[in-house]
């Protein structure tokens, strides 16, 4: 039987499926035109022909290091969209839900990815909390990291973000990484900035990744030192252009990774366009297929397929090998999605949470005055990292009252959503708002409520509009005030992933619109509490110097 699928000839006989069309043999490094024969999910065969049609069928693309909750969609919703763009599997750190709802946060994510045909490959969060010096949800410790790592879906330790721990010998992480070694699992890094013998040291303790490389120094340090290094390119931090010279040299030691996504851009693109850019540049085609499809699933031991008799049959086939347009995903031997449509069917979704705060008072959100010099966030477009700034203020009678929008010296809040306490207010310098105020409950890692706005009304209105849902984000100001919920832990949508993305489009687009000129501010604004990451940051329970790993001591204002 002769089955006409797509533009191109997919064959049925005896139950066997052949697909036809011109073959990419990654690590033969040569392009033929070929038949794929496949039965019960797995290749049995690939045959060479004369001739085949004039498509390319090829290993799919692996996102290497991901947090799934950051595109504010379950598991189900990501793989929907992600599929469209030739992704086959994720390698997925769920500790943003683990900081909110512990264990039952990891299980939540499992089940629900288990019930779509993308290969979610999760791992054991290991901070969790991220540090000591916040409000998390959940704790889990080294009994239970291990008693998730002796499970066979969970492959691998997830980020150890707190490197001064393992470089100061904390028995407790050195406890995690202990028992991922004994079982045999691989532990993945988190260590911006870390180089020479602190780098070393951290990856002779056994870790063998890292994302964060934010320079080709960095990079190059951590690559000679055999760790294998990840080029980045999320909604808020964006590494490719630092890092993209290495893969020539290093391609066997690099993977591709979003590390954190938002729903419109993931509907625009994943790793395919990494490939694409990298492509452009003019990189050999071989290599950089080697770190999109084949480092993942070598380094982690996945069972994903790389067109290999015996493999499972997962491939993608696309138009060309320049921009990479997927017309075919196949997971498992099926076909999960064509020609931009997901093939298979949303399960439903259930919205475990926790919230227990009560709403604000703008008389909260003062800062008491105690002098004229104050130390303010820095935010850097387009990176996780801040800078420390010291800027003189104005005087004041007994508090600062309002935000400079001329000088774009703006309040910024953590509010804890575990628990009723006051909150952490600072300064921040690089958002740009002139009026009006943003939040979310989307502040990584322990997903409190952050807000930054021009004045207390705004902002008090802002963070009770994220209490009043239980989770979302926010925009209050001209011209209309607009909230995207995220009943799911507060961190993800329940509904569709493409009506999230518009949503979250026209709250992007909102919030530009009261002066934010960051590329995603949303996201930049998800990282100001994320403490592991330098250089000023600010937790619920106050101003934190990551250079220093401590409160910011006698800090103006506190």
């Amino acid at each position: 039987m002769y089955l006409r699928e797509g533009r191109f000839f997919t064959i049925k006989i005896d139950g066997r499926m052949r697909v036809q069309g011109q073959i990419v043999d990654i690590p033969g490094r040569r392009i033929f035109p070929g038949e794929l024969e496949m039965e019960a999910g797995r290749v049995l065969a690939v045959h060479e022909l004369d001739s085949a049609p004039e498509y390319y069928i090829m290993p799919g693309f692996v996102d290497a290091h991901i947090h799934i909750e950051s595109s504010m969609l379950v598991p189900s919703e990501f793989a929907r969209l992600a599929v469209l763009h030739g992704t086959v599997a994720t390698v997925s750190d769920p500790h943003e839900i683990a900081n909110v709802l512990g264990v039952e946060g990891v299980e939540y994510m499992i089940d629900n990815g288990s019930r779509v045909p993308l290969k979610f490959f999760f791992g054991v969060p290991s901070c969790v909390p991220a540090t000591s010096f916040e409000t998390a949800g959940a704790v889990i410790d080294s009994p239970q990291v291990e008693a998730l790592l002796q499970r066979e879906e969970l492959r691998y330790l997830a980020e150890m973000m707190n490197y001064p721990g393992v470089l100061h010998g904390d028995p407790e992480v050195l406890a995690k990484v202990a028992a991922a070694q004994r079982l045999g699992k691989p532990v993945d890094g988190h260590a911006p900035g870390l180089m020479g013998e602190e780098a070393f040291r951290y990856i002779r303790a056994g870790i063998s990744t890292d994302h964060e490389c934010f320079t080709e120094e960095e990079a190059r340090g951590k690559l000679k030192a055999g760790m294998r290094v990840l080029i980045r390119e999320g909604s808020a931090a964006k590494n490719f252009d630092a890092l993209i010279g290495l893969l020539p040299q290093y391609y066997e030691r690099m993977m591709f990774c979003s590390d954190d996504k938002h729903p419109d851009e993931l509907l625009l693109g994943h790793i395919d366009r990494l490939v694409a850019r990298a492509v452009a540049m003019g990189l050999d085609l071989f290599k950089v297929l080697w770190v999109a499809c084949i480092n993942p699933v070598s380094h982690y031991a996945l069972p994903v397929g790389s067109l290999r008799e015996g493999d499972p049959a997962d491939f993608i086939v696309v138009e060309d090998l320049r921009e990479f347009q997927v017309m075919e995903t196949w997971i498992d031997g099926a076909l999960v999605a064509k020609d931009g449509q997901a093939l298979f069917d949303e399960p439903l979704i259930s919205c475990p949470n926790r919230f227990a705060v009560r709403e604000k008072h703008p008389a909260d959100f003062r800062i008491p005055w105690q002098g004229p010099a104050a130390r303010v966030i820095g935010v850097r477009d387009g990176e996780l990292i801040t800078d420390d700034l010291h800027v003189q203020l104005p005087p004041a009678n007994t508090a600062f009252q309002e935000s400079d929008t001329e000088r774009d010296i703006l309040k910024i809040t953590v509010v804890n959503r575990y628990a009723d306490a006051p909150p952490a207010v600072a300064l921040v310098h690089g958002f740009g708002l002139k009026s009006g105020a943003i939040a979310s409950s989307v502040a990584h890692d322990s997903h409190n409520i952050i807000c930054v706005g021009t004045d207390d009304d705004s902002i008090c209105a802002a963070v009770n509009a994220i209490i009043s849902h239980r989770g979302g984000i926010a925009v209050i100001g001209p011209p209309q005030n607009r909230v995207l919920p995220l009943p799911v832990a507060g961190i993800m949508s329940d509904r569709e992933g493409r009506w999230v993305a518009a949503e979250y489009a026209e709250i992007d687009r909102l919030a530009k619109a009261l002066g934010c000129q960051l590329s995603a501010p949303f996201m930049s604004l998800s990282f100001m509490a994320l403490l592991v990451i330098p250089s000023l940051k600010l937790s619920d329970k106050g101003l934190f110097d990551g250079t220093v790993f401590d409160f910011v001591k006698n800090s103006n204002p506190k």
